[in-house]
């Protein structure tokens, strides 16, 4: 069952915003090896690096849902928010 204001939590929601950056760079770090396996020398740095930051993402989008946003979740007394 959807929330009644699915649209505004896919627009301003942070947890949303932050794993759609994690799945960016979950599909980016394939096709940077398949570059780096053809043109260029493999760098194991920037392949860490790019599955630690979307770790940290990951992360970051689960503190983000626990925390209430006031453009989206409203008032803490159970009212919806605000349309528009």
């Amino acid at each position: 069952m959807l929330v009644h204001n699915w649209r505004a939590v896919l627009k301003r929601a942070w947890s949303v915003r932050l794993m759609a950056l994690a799945l960016l760079l979950i599909i980016i770090e394939p096709v940077y090896n398949f570059v780096a396996a053809t043109w260029v020398s493999r760098n194991i740095y920037i392949q860490l690096g790019m599955s630690a930051v979307a770790g940290l993402l990951a992360v970051a989008a689960i503190v983000a849902r626990i925390f209430v946003q006031q453009k989206i979740s409203g008032d803490l007394n159970g009212k919806p928010p605000a349309e528009g």
